[in-house]
């Protein structure tokens, strides 16, 4: 009996540590973690094909990019060498002055003393009367005539000046043609098209100051002959109230004799 005892006591402590250590298993909640991680999994494995397919669409659209690239170009890379010229001239103030300038600058002594290189005869600011006195010519007279001198001189000035701005602008145009039919992109189309514009533009101005000096000459032209032509009216009249005086004073001076003449008899 003591020895059962014995035995008993010393084999319930073993039972106790045995079983303190046993694995508890629940095999629905291991089956519910497994589940759970493999839902993490698809959504891990969804996120990235998610992001395979952002990289693969960035690639296409930079594909993309570098084909329209290549086909139509980059307006920042096309530089043209006739634009700096070309933007210099529209920034250039137009050749020549206006008629109210040229009016303004007549003096009467460049009338009398120009001959336009020895075409025209000086009539000179001075001459002689067959007595051997010397006269000035009053110089205000002929500042109508210096106006004429200067409007013509300043178109000749204009006119010389735009053939050769058009000589240069035509030059320009013949190499903006010659890039643009061997232009291999749309943004040096676009740029060249925009480039030609601006030289005929800037051509068809040229022939606009011309017209422009012209019309000054040609105003001024017609305001001498008007002037003339008033001067002449204004002599005619005062010719004619000087006459009408002269005839009044006559017929004041001298009476007609209205009685019949008698002669002495013999």
């Amino acid at each position: 009996m003591k020895k059962l005892i014995v035995i008993i006591a010393v084999a319930l402590p073993l039972a106790f540590s045995a079983r303190a250590q046993w694995i508890v298993y629940d095999p629905a909640m291991n089956s519910q973690q497994i589940i759970d991680e493999i839902q993490n999994l698809a959504q891990y494995a969804q996120m990235i094909n998610n992001q395979v397919q952002q990289i693969q669409t960035l690639t296409s659209q930079l594909t993309e990019f570098k084909n329209y690239e290549a086909v139509f170009g980059n307006p920042a890379n096309v530089l043209l060498s006739m634009v700096a010229p070309l933007d210099t001239d529209l920034k250039n103030l137009e050749p020549g002055l206006n008629l109210e300038n040229l009016v303004a600058n007549a003096n009467g002594n460049i009338a009398l003393t120009f001959n336009d290189a020895g075409i025209y005869t000086t009539v000179g600011t001075s001459f002689q009367t067959p007595g051997g006195q010397t006269v000035q010519r009053p110089a205000t007279q002929y500042e109508p005539f210096s106006a004429v001198i200067n409007t013509a001189s300043n178109y000749v000035a204009v006119a010389d000046n735009a053939a050769q701005r058009r000589a240069a602008i035509k030059d320009q145009i013949a190499q903006t043609t010659q890039q643009l039919q061997t232009a291999t992109t749309d943004a040096q189309v676009q740029k060249l098209h925009g480039v030609l514009t601006s030289l005929n533009g800037d051509l068809a101005s040229t022939d606009d100051e011309v017209n422009q000096a012209a019309s000054a000459a040609m105003v001024q032209d017609i305001q001498n002959r008007n002037d003339q032509q008033k001067q002449i009216v204004a002599l005619t009249e005062q010719q004619n109230a000087e006459f009408t005086e002269a005839v009044s004073n006559y017929t004041a001076k001298f009476q007609l004799l209205t009685a019949p003449t008698v002669f002495p008899t013999p």
